[in-house]
């Protein structure tokens, strides 16, 4: 059974051990917003470098210190140097990832109250170990809300919030020369997880296209892993497209992003940010599914096949096909896109 939760705790200093991906890192704003609003506490996140940007784009956010957490790395020097520049300085910390190394960190730096699910024969290292419900908390927004102990019936209300730098913002389109002269949409053909998740260049392109013959401009998004796929749908469209993959970091992503008129994205972690800063958009779900991490936002429309062999979670098509993502056509997305127009 779990010990005592941390709604019954009083919490004035937090450590947040933070999500190792872009995605769950914003679909933890939620918990934040909570334990901000309900306690008036300090936040604190400990977090992988490639997530701070959009935890810098948290009002709940005190500071963002860099974690020695590595998937698949454990350097228990960097655990212990880590756990004593935080030592002393936390009534309580919340871990999201489920791994035994991110509990090693409070338990090491003697924060007195630590929780987090139990996995991994964790158990020891936590002063309160809860039991993870996945019946009763389907989504993942669901399950980091849950750890804070309160009884919450998730909501519309409890979406992720993102909020622009507005000087920053305009920092970054003088910087990168970018003017709104045009409706910036904003394509983002990646996704971390693998390929299984893209939908397909050629249709990029065809969207692309077609955007730019509606009189709007281009803006392809993503990371630097992102810039070969960009380049190729770039090659041979006429008008306004600009290839942003990697010419930006990612608080500079998500304050460019606020100023899309639409977004169109794998399910990746900037379809999260999209959602998260209240942009009308169209997320394209292949081998993963709507029903764990959906875009959280009611002006955002999924499409999917639901074929019978979806979702598989891979990272490369086992079939061979990926029909699950090329039979969603770019003329489905382009009604789609006109529908969000027609109902903002």
């Amino acid at each position: 059974m779990a010990r005592s939760s941390a709604s019954r705790t009083p919490l004035k200093k937090v450590l947040i051990i933070g999500a190792s991906w872009v995605g769950d890192a914003v679909l933890s704003q939620p918990l934040l917003r909570y334990l901000k609003s309900s306690h008036d506490c300090t936040i604190d996140v400990l977090a992988p470098s490639w997530t701070q940007g959009v935890l810098l784009r948290m009002p709940e956010v005190n500071r963002v210190i860099d974690s020695p957490l590595i998937h698949k790395q454990l350097n228990f020097i960097e655990l212990w140097r880590c756990a004593q520049r935080v030592k002393d300085q936390y009534d309580t910390a919340i871990l999201l990832p489920n791994s035994l190394k991110s509990a090693l960190i409070p338990w090491m730096a003697r924060i007195p109250t630590r929780i987090g699910y139990r996995r991994e024969g964790r158990s020891l290292f936590l002063s309160h170990p809860l039991e993870l419900d996945k019946k009763q908390h389907p989504l993942m927004v669901e399950r980091f809300l849950a750890l804070s102990g309160a009884s919450i019936k998730f909501n519309e209300q409890l979406n992720p919030t993102l909020q622009a730098n507005l000087s920053e913002q305009q920092a970054a389109l003088d910087a990168l020369k970018l003017n709104l002269s045009l409706p910036p949409i904003v394509l983002c053909p990646g996704a971390e997880y693998g390929p299984a998740k893209r939908w397909p260049i050629d249709h990029f392109k065809v969207l692309a296209q077609a955007l730019i013959l509606q009189n709007k401009q281009v803006w392809l998004m993503g990371s630097p892993k992102d810039q070969q796929i960009a380049q190729s749908i770039i090659e041979h469209i006429q008008g306004p497209i600009i290839n942003l993959c990697g010419k930006t970091n990612l608080a500079q992503a998500v304050d460019l992003m606020a100023l899309a008129h639409a977004v169109v994205t794998n399910d990746s972690g900037l379809m999260h940010v999209a959602a998260a800063l209240k942009r009308p958009l169209i997320a394209l779900f292949g081998s993963s599914s709507p029903q764990f991490t959906p875009p959280l936002f009611s002006g955002a429309r999924v499409l999917s096949r639901s074929l019978p062999c979806s979702p598989c979670f891979e990272r490369d098509c086992p079939l061979g096909h990926l029909n699950c993502l090329t039979e969603i056509t770019p003329n489905k997305v382009i009604d789609a896109l006109a529908r969000l127009e027609e109902h903002n």
